[in-house]
Parts: structure tokens; C-alpha cells; sequence
């Protein structure tokens, strides 16, 4: 028997991040318990009907931003976990994930992918860091980047 993961994320804007990283990772918001979504559903319409789920259970809306989820509409990844914390972030990450955008590339077709990718991400709100050129054996080259509330991720 394996162990699922949830990756969970401390953020000061919860809902914001989720929106970053569902159209970074292609993930969608789940619907609130009792609530069928169709499928493809927008982000829009996924957290209106969490305001509306929230609200008719009776958490205040000072509370509606206090944590957000994403799931792998195939459900191959791990779920995504967001939660208000009111500290700033300190310092590098220890653990980060990898966005492997460019699987079976290699060299310069490798890199113009994550040059791509890359710049999709900076208009949705990411930083990009540091580009690492390919040193084979050791490297096959990759991007450091950071995600809108500085989390540090990799293209690779």
C-alpha cells in the first residue's frame, strides 16, 4: 500500500495563490461537499460556489479567504493545499516542487520549452530567478523561478 501526499502551501492571499498555480499546473478548484460542478468548470464559478456554500454554513466572509485547495482533474497528482498564515515568508524553501514541463527534451528544444513556459508564467504572476544552462551528465538544465507570494519552483 502507498501514502498519498497533499502539498500545502502557507500564504498570505490563499485564494490568489490557488489561482497561480491551477492555471500553472493545469489542477482545478474541488467543489464544496454537496455541490456538483461541471466539468472544466472556471475558477469563478468554483469559488462562487464555495462564497455561497461558506456563507450558507455560516462562516463570516473575514474567513472565506482562510485556505483554498486544487486537485489533478485526473486525479494522478497530489492535491494542493493553501492556508493563511499572517508571517512572511523568511527564508529559501527547503523542499520545492519541480514543474516538469519539457519531459523527453533535451538541449536547446529542452530549453526553449522552459523559455516558454517561463514566460507564460511571469504574465500569471511568477518570477523568474535563474536560468541553469545544461552541464551533462550532471544537468539537463532547468529555470528557478518564484510564485507570486515567493515560493521558489523549478522548471525542469
Amino acid at each position: 500500500m502507498s501514502t498519498s501526499v497533499q502539498i500545502t502551501f502557507d500564504a498570505h492571499d490563499p485564494r490568489a495563490l490557488s489561482l497561480f498555480w491551477r492555471e500553472a499546473l493545469g489542477y482545478v478548484h474541488p467543489p464544496p461537499p454537496r455541490v456538483k460542478l461541471a466539468r472544466g468548470a472556471d475558477a469563478a464559478t468554483a469559488l462562487a460556489a464555495w462564497d455561497e456554500f461558506l456563507e450558507e454554513v455560516g462562516v463570516p466572509p473575514s474567513q472565506w479567504n482562510s485556505s483554498s485547495a486544487l486537485e489533478d482533474p485526473e486525479g494522478k497528482g497530489p492535491r494542493i493545499f493553501f492556508q493563511q498564515v499572517p508571517e512572511d515568508k523568511m527564508a529559501k524553501n527547503r523542499v520545492h516542487l519541480d514543474v516538469r514541463t519539457a519531459p523527453g527534451l533535451v538541449g536547446e528544444e529542452r530549453m526553449a520549452a522552459f523559455e516558454d513556459e517561463c514566460a507564460r508564467l511571469v504574465a500569471l504572476g511568477a518570477t523568474r530567478v535563474k536560468r541553469f544552462d545544461p552541464d551533462p551528465p550532471f544537468s539537463y538544465g532547468f529555470i528557478v523561478m518564484t510564485d507570486p507570494e515567493g515560493n521558489e519552483f523549478c522548471l525542469d
